[in-house]
């Protein structure tokens, strides 16, 4: 099977693999040679994958992962291959989650932020449809 792992910059992994094992909502999952078609949307987690003789990781932060007639190509945001579990684990992922909780309060913030300005358009509406500025 052929592993490939690219972000939007950079390609990460290309390499011939014979299993790999990663996480998505569901929970974990391996996959083989001969696997079936296959297409599903990562968890920040590492993906591990073994080849002749070694096995490695790779912090990924979400993505997408599809299987295709031996192929396997994960798309993400961020990964950061490591040899070190412990590290990838500990730094890199906390890390992940860290940008990823950021992310979700800016969202909420922008939000808010919108909701104010749709308040204060309706609020200014409704007093200005009273004075009949609006024909």
């Amino acid at each position: 099977m052929r592993l490939s792992i690219v972000t939007p910059l950079d390609i990460i992994v290309d390499e011939t693999i014979h299993s790999l094992r990663a996480e998505d909502a569901s929970g974990s999952f391996g996959i083989l040679p001969y696997h079936a078609p296959f297409l599903t949307a990562l968890a920040i987690s590492i993906v591990s994958w073994r080849s002749e003789t070694v096995e490695r990781f790779c912090a990924v932060r979400g993505g997408a992962l599809t299987v295709t007639g031996g192929n396997i190509a994960i798309a993400t945001r961020e990964a950061v291959v490591g040899d070190d579990l412990a590290k990838l684990d500990t730094e890199v992922l906390a890390q992940f989650q860290a940008d990823a909780d950021a992310e979700r309060v800016e969202h909420v913030e922008t939000l808010q932020l919108q909701m104010n300005v749709i308040r204060r358009m309706v609020s200014q509406l409704s007093t200005g449809a009273d004075a009949g500025k609006f024909r």
